[in-house]
């Protein structure tokens, strides 16, 4: 992993005592990955197929609490061929029930990232905990207006009605995510930039739609110099490693989500490639290792 300059992000802001962000090269591109907080979720949305004590023993295992556990809420920005590109958003302030996360804004000061230097926005997909900064005016009033936002036309098209008739969220969220992405559609509309398949933002910059946790749900790659990282937004959570076939509440087609993850896993451990997903614990660069019929992920070193 070779070492990046922060200064080359502009003037370092107010650090925290909890780091919140981390650089590193992909080749020639930059990247930084940023926490956006944490976001508390019920442990038995992590695994709504498994059985209790299955689940229970993992969560052991793991030093998690049994029944709320705090959700990393991770997003990038990412440089390359003269663009600055926004990877998710994270929740926003619009959600007073969670004063941990919706920190983005906050952040990208703190790190010296000017909003107005933004020219594109990627979204893996339109639940609200990805799109909800792009909703609060510290910092869409700060965007540029000729602004692009990338997704994927399945996305985009699954909220203009959605269902929710295979997921297993907890009661109020259904309603919540169909008012957000609402919300948000309306808002942005004529700056969408909408794909089929896959589309390269910027050089090396791919995004290529995967289905799954979503219709339109995308997963971001990069590549440069030799080097890769793929970010896979929510295709890959921390139990999807151990137990692949676990399902998460929030999935909308459960059956194509573990294909999904699959072979996005299989595919990492055979290339030894980065891997950044939205729900790991930050700065949530890993490696992913086959282990028998299953993986582990493995954190990369820190570039000090």
């Amino acid at each position: 992993m070779s070492r990046v300059n922060l200064a080359d992000h502009g003037a370092q802001g107010l650090d925290e005592l909890v780091p919140s962000r981390y650089a590193l090269k992909v080749g020639d591109i930059d990247v930084m990955v940023i926490s956006d907080g944490v976001l508390p979720i019920t442990a038995r949305t992590m695994a709504t197929n498994a059985a209790e004590a299955d689940l229970a023993s993992w969560l052991k295992e793991q030093f998690l609490p049994p029944e709320t556990l705090d959700w990393p809420l991770n997003v990038a920005v990412v440089r390359s061929g003269g663009k600055t590109i926004l990877v998710d958003s994270g929740l926003g302030t619009e959600f007073p029930g969670f004063p941990r996360a919706g920190q983005l804004a906050m952040r990208l000061d703190a790190a010296g990232i000017d909003p107005a230097s933004v020219t594109d926005v990627v979204l893996t997909h339109l639940h609200m905990d990805h799109i909800g900064g792009l909703l609060v005016e510290g910092l869409r009033g700060r965007l540029r207006a000729d602004l692009r936002v990338h997704l994927a036309s399945a996305e985009a098209e699954f909220w203009e009605k959605p269902d929710f008739s295979r997921t297993d969220m907890p009661g109020p969220v259904p309603e919540v995510l169909r008012t957000t992405a609402a919300k948000f559609l309306d808002l942005y509309r004529g700056q969408l930039r909408p794909f089929e398949t896959e589309y390269e933002v910027a050089p090396g910059v791919l995004i290529s739609r995967t289905g799954g946790h979503t219709p339109g749900h995308s997963i971001i790659r990069l590549e440069s110099g030799g080097d890769r990282l793929t970010f896979a937004g929510d295709a890959i959570f921390q139990p999807g490693f151990e137990c692949p076939d676990w399902h998460n509440g929030f999935d909308h087609d459960p059956e194509e989500s573990t294909r999904v993850r699959l072979r996005l896993l299989n595919e990492m451990a055979a290339s030894g490639e980065k891997l950044v997903a939205t729900h790991l614990p930050f700065p949530s660069v890993v490696h992913v290792a086959a282990a028998g019929g299953a993986f582990r992920f493995v954190s990369a070193g820190w570039d000090y």
